[in-house]
């Protein structure tokens, strides 16, 4: 099999799974307060079951299997049983559980204009529905926080120390028009000390900071940092506004690559490209993303060959004549150059829960500071949809990544659930709230209203979200 094909298996199979697993966890939220407050849940799906379902406990081959017999027919003449109908629908967009008397995704009005019952998530006092509206959005949380914990207790915490980066960083132009300097190692973020390097953290502390304070030729410095930055103009540029310097040694070679068939070997090193020395392994990346970038979407099939080709001198006196690959890659992995500078901190077992808190919590305060750049037509065209989610898992299969990604997932969920959108657990509680500030509870009707509006949104949103994912993939 191929291997990029392999890959793409392994990341969707991650991807599937963890949703599968966060989906479950945030309907069984919901469905706990439910039962906590004596509410009916008629049913708990995995998927959606528009017409049918894959698997259902109220299927006549399931009830006949365990014995269990109907108590009654409805007006329908179809068979009603006791208890919850557990089940997998046929549609992979996520999951629900029906709870009696709420007016959600099923859009059950029939049910709505019969006489409320008090079994009913409408005759619930409001704080209780509250709870159970918000059931999914908190189990989210917890999941994250335990994951985190168990992450930290059975691997613990591995970094490299800042003040053990000899190297430094690689600074975009942009970082070096603010006055970086490339080699300069950052220490401080305003007054918060920077202990490692983590490009998703530090960037977004550098894009709302006033100074930052560098380590360069063994002298600190601050920097006063410009006021209108942003995390994703930071991320957007070739390269990122900061990156760790990786030397240009080379660690591996893959198979059947442009440096596999001109014969580069681990060990070897790049000291050239097309007459422009190289540094490091940055640098050999940028001048390869400035031949893409050189090359116009009406170019020709001869003019993208010529503008593969490249010369390269390995080694400071080897000289090679090559093809890079259709996507711009020569085919290798540097050496990472920190392997024996790496301080891994364990933790035990009761003492890793307060750490996956604290982890937990930083993760929630990032993802909520950068949906401010949602509303931005940068933000918009940046949303990913199933595609973006799943290259984040690793094209592995790494257990202490995939449950990093995972939990990182339950935060995005959790949070995500909460904006004040008509169909979204936010929007419901929002509607709640403002009940129990005023004492009117909205109809039953405007309900119904809002929420076949909140769908629309949400479905618009998703479409979105795959088109952008569609048209990375052609490089549009």
């Amino acid at each position: 099999m191929d291997s990029k094909i392999l890959e793409i298996i392994i990341q969707g199979g991650q991807l599937i799974t963890a949703l599968s697993l966060l989906v479950v966890l945030h309907e069984g939220g919901h469905f706990l307060f439910a039962k906590l407050f004596k509410t009916r849940v008629e049913k708990f799906y995995l998927f959606f079951d528009y017409k049918f379902s894959i698997f259902s406990t109220y299927s006549n081959w399931f009830r006949k299997l365990i014995g269990k017999k109907p108590v009654a027919k409805n007006d329908k003449g179809e068979y009603e049983y006791e208890g919850t109908e557990y089940g997998i629908g046929w549609i992979p967009l996520g999951g629900y559980v029906k709870i009696s008397g709420m007016i959600d995704e099923s859009m059950d009005t029939e049910q709505m204009n019969k006489d409320p019952q008090p079994w009913e998530f409408r005759t619930k006092p409001a704080w209780q529905r509250l709870f159970i509206m918000l059931g999914g959005v908190i189990m989210n949380f917890i999941t994250a926080f335990v994951i985190y914990a168990m992450v930290l207790f059975t691997w613990g915490r591995s970094y490299v120390k800042t003040t053990d980066m000899e190297y430094g960083l690689y600074f975009s132009q942009a970082a070096k028009d603010d006055g970086f300097r490339d080699g300069d190692i950052i220490i401080k973020i305003d007054d918060e000390i920077v202990k490692t390097w983590n490009a998703g953290k530090n960037l977004q502390d550098i894009s709302n900071a006033k100074t930052v304070t560098v380590l360069r030729q063994g002298k600190e410095i601050v920097l006063d940092m410009p006021k209108d930055m942003s995390l994703l103009d930071m991320l957007d540029q070739e390269p990122i506004y900061a990156e760790p310097i990786l030397p240009m040694v080379i660690d591996s070679v893959l198979d059947n690559t442009p440096a596999k068939k001109a014969g580069i070997k681990a060990g070897d090193c790049i000291t050239s490209i097309n007459n422009k020395e190289v540094k490091n392994y940055n640098e050999f990346r940028y001048q390869t993303l400035l031949l893409q970038d050189n090359l116009t979407d009406q170019s020709t099939h001869s003019d993208s060959l010529k503008q593969r080709t490249v010369t390269l001198i390995k080694n400071g006196t080897d000289t090679i004549k090559t093809v890079l690959d259709a996507n711009f890659e020569f085919g290798i992995y540097p050496k990472y150059p920190y392997e024996d500078k790496i301080t891994t901190v364990k933790y035990g077992f009761f003492e890793s829960f307060p750490e996956g808190v604290k982890l937990g919590w930083e993760k929630i305060v990032s993802y909520v500071d950068q949906l401010k750049y949602l509303f931005t037509s940068k933000g918009v065209r940046s949303v990913g949809g199933f595609i973006g989610i799943g290259k984040i898992f690793a094209p592995v299969w790494d257990w202490q990544l995939f449950w990093m990604m995972t939990a990182f997932l339950s935060v995005a969920l959790g949070v995500m659930n909460l904006l004040p959108i008509p169909a979204l657990d936010g929007g419901h509680a929002l509607i709640t709230c403002f009940e129990m500030v005023t004492g009117k509870k909205p109809n039953d009707k405007w309900l119904e209203k809002i929420q076949i509006v909140g769908m629309w949104l949400l479905l618009a949103l998703m479409l979105w979200a795959n088109l952008n994912d569609i048209l990375r993939l052609f490089g549009i």
